[in-house]
């Protein structure tokens, strides 16, 4: 999992736009916070796309095994015994 929290800050430079930086700062705006979380939710957010990606086969193999077998100890389920096992048909 990607956790940035407690990390140490680095400066860096950036090129925004001018009329945009002057809004924000007009509105009281901390543009490095700012920056940093959409930066760290655009991370988090290309990370699992790429994860979902890259692992596509294991999860579709998964959910048919799912769909074949029932899920793994569902005969011991209390809860939700409505939803079935995870077989189709049942």
């Amino acid at each position: 999992m990607l956790h940035f929290e407690n990390a140490p800050k680095k400066a860096t430079n950036l090129s925004l736009n001018s009329k945009v930086l002057e809004a924000a700062r007009e509105m009281g705006i901390n543009i490095s916070q700012t920056v940093d979380t959409l930066l760290a939710d655009e991370v988090r957010r290309l990370y699992w796309e790429k994860w979902n990606e890259d692992n596509k086969e294991a999860v579709a193999a998964y959910n048919a095994r799912i769909v074949k077998h029932g899920l793994p100890l569902a005969k011991y389920r209390t809860w939700g015994k409505s939803l079935g096992d995870g077989r189709e048909g049942s």
